[in-house]
């Protein structure tokens, strides 16, 4: 077997030598991903495990004796647990009822369950803050109730539910749609009923959908940090917040190391757990027939209980974005309800840096990401070269690090020389451009797999050699996945917030981590207006990315273009 691996990487090798451009490709990008994704990793690892350069567990021993560190542990992993349960509950909720039922509104509530994701992480707890805290206006104005305890578990648990059920909903809207209607149409043809139909043919096609689902929330909760920061408060500790707190506020890189490291791993185990399930369990219900449906799964009743849940569920998203608009509004909120503008004057005055630093940073960063992204997916798909399963794997693997470590990781590894870029342009841009290229590596792929690969080997017949084939045959076919890349990296750019706040410094800051710093002040009023700038901002980018895509392609591949 080694013979055979060995032979068949020195014909790679002779093949892509006689491309010196390949080659030259190849080893940059290979280079580039070891010391800009795994490099901050190992010394994660390295500086956890060797504090005072020599090998020990001292500094694990240290953590596990403290209970306060266990139980931070603890409530990481139940609030990832709960959160992916309910999430995935309201998700499938929202899922079922667009693609299962004919009730009115359906575009509304798609635009409403995907609101949360172009926003924030941390606006939730922003509006959970104004809604219920001690001056909230359900709270205080409306219910009149004094010492609501927000903060904490239950406080926390809404806001992850209203923050990564839209992740859910996604995921398993695509399954539903693609599970054929006519399957429950036979089944109820056949004297099955509504329930048992959906007990029995419906949820054991969206078995695995949801098992996806339920990974990729534990994952996105246990390394989320903007809503632990401003919610959980000292009385219930988060693994990810402890790891910030010993970093900047106590100095200890090797205890916040180890706390990365144990975040690590649940993460790493969950992400390739979640790859080998959906890579098993796969359901073919596509057959190329008519899938119309009477749609008759649902019964009127049924239908109209589900709309009411829905709507609720929308209702309270729009109670919480129009109290930070409201917020952002006002002049104090709580006891000043006096309308002005002073706000946004303060964020266009005396926080317009970051305004400006985050659509530089955002702007530059988005489309390397992007292009970055394009390559290593045509190398993956359509090129042959050794390590080419190093390179696929490598590359997608921040996707499954949470912010937090990345961060540390970043702190530790680019903090001296040769490699100083702590407090630069340069360090910021490097994590926006590795932590999302995954984003446009899973574009790409996903559409050449749907590209004849004969189109390029007629190119190449015709004399065409692989640079002009790539940039006159496979580029173009790649635009629209390129632009939806582009699309998900600028809105994950500019609200990212866990491993940036490792990395800004006074020369270049961010609105994510300004709107936190705005929170921690008590100064909800500036933190609200950031909060309707950078989401106005999205929306405007999410428009003209789109408006330029459709104008120039409509519709590809049989496919509408939308986000």
């Amino acid at each position: 077997m080694d013979e055979t691996w060995g032979r068949r990487s020195l014909r790679q090798l002779k093949q892509i030598a006689n491309d010196p451009l390949l080659l030259i490709v190849i080893l940059v990008i290979l280079a580039s991903l070891i010391l800009f994704i795994l490099y901050p990793l190992v010394k994660v690892i390295t500086t956890s495990f060797l504090p005072e350069g020599k090998f020990s567990f001292s500094v694990f021993k240290e953590v596990f004796s403290s209970w306060y560190l266990r139980r931070a542990f603890f409530n990481s992993i139940m609030m990832g647990t709960l959160t992916a349960l309910f999430g995935v509950g309201v998700g499938f909720i929202f899922a079922f009822t667009l693609a299962r039922t004919d009730i009115p509104f359906k575009k509304f509530f798609h635009l409403i369950a995907i609101i949360p994701i172009i926003s924030p992480p941390f606006i939730g707890a922003l509006s959970i803050i104004m809604l219920f805290g001690n001056n909230g206006f359900i709270s205080d104005h409306l219910l009149h109730l004094q010492n609501i305890k927000i903060y904490g578990f239950k406080g926390l648990l809404f806001a992850q539910i209203v923050t990564f059920f839209p992740v859910a909903y996604i995921t398993l809207r695509g399954v539903l749609d693609s599970i054929s209607p006519t399957l429950e149409d036979a089944a109820l043809d056949l004297g099955g009923t509504r329930f048992k139909v959906f007990r029995r043919v419906t949820l054991p096609l969206a078995v695995p959908g949801i098992a996806s689902a339920m990974l990729i929330l534990f994952v996105e909760t246990l390394a989320d940090f903007g809503n632990p920061l401003i919610l959980a408060g000292s009385q219930f500790p988060i693994l990810s917040v402890q790891a910030y707190l010993q970093i900047t506020g106590m100095y200890d890189l090797p205890k916040g190391s180890a706390l990365a490291l144990i975040l690590l791993v649940p993460s790493i185990s969950i992400f390739f757990l979640q790859k080998y399930l959906v890579s098993k369990k796969k359901y073919v219900t596509i057959t190329g027939k008519p899938t119309s449906s009477t749609l008759k799964l649902v019964s009127p009743m049924v239908k109209w209980i589900l709309f009411a849940v829905c709507l609720f569920f929308s209702l309270t998203i729009i109670l919480i974005y129009a109290s930070i608009l409201w917020g952002s509004l006002v002049k104090v909120w709580g006891s000043n309800n006096t309308l002005t503008f002073y706000h946004f004057k303060y964020v266009f005055s005396v926080g317009f840096g970051a305004v400006k630093d985050t659509l530089i940073i955002a702007g530059i960063s988005t489309p390397i990401a992007g292009v970055l992204g394009m390559v290593i997916a045509f190398l993956v798909v359509r090129k042959e070269f050794p390590l080419k399963h190093f390179m696929e794997v490598s590359s997608m693997l921040s996707f499954a690090v949470p912010g937090t470590v990345i961060g540390i990781g970043y702190i530790l590894a680019f903090n001296s020389h040769p490699l100083l870029l702590t407090g630069t342009l340069l360090i910021l841009l490097l994590n926006f451009i590795f932590r999302y290229v995954p984003v446009g590596i899973q574009s790409g792929v996903a559409i050449l797999r749907q590209v004849d690969p004969s189109i390029e080997e007629a190119a190449i017949d015709l004399g065409a050699d692989a640079r002009s084939t790539f940039r006159r045959v496979t580029l173009p076919l790649m635009v629209p996945a390129f632009f939806s890349g582009l699309i998900y990296s600028f809105v994950r750019a500019m609200t990212a917030i866990s491993a940036v706040i490792f990395l800004v410094s006074s020369n270049w800051n961010l609105m994510t981590v300004q709107i936190m710093s705005q929170v921690e002040s008590g100064r909800l009023g500036a933190a609200a207006a950031f909060s309707v700038i950078l989401v106005l901002i999205i929306l405007a980018a999410i428009i003209i990315i789109r408006s330029i895509l459709t104008l120039k392609y409509g519709r590809f591949g049989g496919t509408t273009l939308k986000f």
